[in-house]
């Protein structure tokens, strides 16, 4: 089969289209024919060396945990799919080496849900990760109706997931970005505010008795913020800050949840989230694709179909 591999840590420049054997499908695991493969930062970080002190990373790797496809086989004492049956999941294995920017991928059921009905293979090849991450986020942090949250960098990928799903929630939602993404902002339902200086103030003025909760998604001061800004007790969560556990916030990684790709789906399904693609790019782009995302300018998910 076809797939993207590195052999080395370095830049976009190591990735490679080659021809390496088909995985092997074991107890618990579907094989997917890969229709898509989302594309997160997280790839090319791991890919320069970012993680390798917190992730397992064996080369060649073949890169990619977002997916949408179809199984192709079944593997031994697993009854949860049958061939033919549309899927989506963040395919996090316990480490990194057999990724989902490939013609076939070996997923765990438990990484895996049946498909969002409503959603294209690429819109759905752009949930898993930034809607687990977002999901998760606003679950632990408790969000309910009639409160107020704030969501630190709220137009992004992760950061306007997570504005839908405190909206739907029935909390009042404040979020911070730049000036072009305010009318987005509006259009999700949450209340824009500028980012930089004096932006705690700005969300006061939102806000006088306080708030909530907040969600980092931007690091680089966002807990401080946050921390500033959220009544005493309140809870902290950031995606962005390794450092948030010390800081007396909470930091969580995105777990591969069936439960909760389920719920995301059904909140895809009826039209209460929607995933917006900006970018497709063919497998053999994957490079490509990498510059663009770091560039941290592309608007939208970036999605590479196979």
């Amino acid at each position: 089969m076809k797939a993207i591999t590195y052999s080395t840590y370095g830049t976009p420049t190591a990735l490679e289209l080659v021809e390496v054997p088909e995985p092997k499908v074991g107890p618990g695991e579907v094989l997917v024919r890969v229709k898509a493969a989302g594309v997160n930062p997280v790839d090319w970080k791991l890919a320069a060396g970012f993680l390798g002190h917190v992730l397992e990373v064996r080369h060649p790797v073949i890169p990619g945990w977002d997916v949408a496809g179809t199984v192709e086989a079944v593997g031994p004492d697993t009854y949860d799919y049958a061939v033919g049956d549309e899927v989506y999941g963040y395919v996090r294995k316990e480490w990194v080496q057999l990724g989902t920017y490939a013609e076939l991928v070996a997923a765990p059921v438990r990484t895996l849900a049946p498909k969002p009905r409503e959603l294209t293979f690429e819109e759905a090849a752009g949930l898993p990760l930034a809607g687990l991450t977002s999901y998760q986020a606003v679950t632990r942090a408790g969000v309910a109706a009639g409160q107020t949250v704030v969501i630190h960098s709220a137009a992004g990928g992760v950061g306007s997931l997570g504005v839908q799903i405190a909206v739907h929630l029935g909390a009042r939602v404040i979020g911070t970005a730049s000036a072009r993404n305010h009318d987005y902002l509006r259009s999700l339902g949450a209340e824009p505010v500028l980012y930089g200086d004096g932006v705690a103030e700005r969300i006061r003025e939102l806000a006088p008795d306080g708030v909530d909760a907040g969600l980092d998604f931007y690091g680089e001061g966002g807990v401080e913020l946050l921390q500033s800004i959220v009544r005493p007790g309140g809870p902290v969560i950031s995606v962005a800050d390794n450092d948030a556990d010390s800081k007396g916030a909470k930091h969580i990684w995105a777990r591969a949840s069936t439960a909760d790709l389920t719920a995301l789906a059904e909140l895809a399904d009826t039209g209460t989230i929607t995933v917006k693609v900006g970018h497709v790019l063919p497998l053999s782009d994957a490079a490509a694709a990498w510059e663009l995302s770091a560039t941290g300018q592309a608007r939208g998910k970036i999605v590479l179909t196979v």
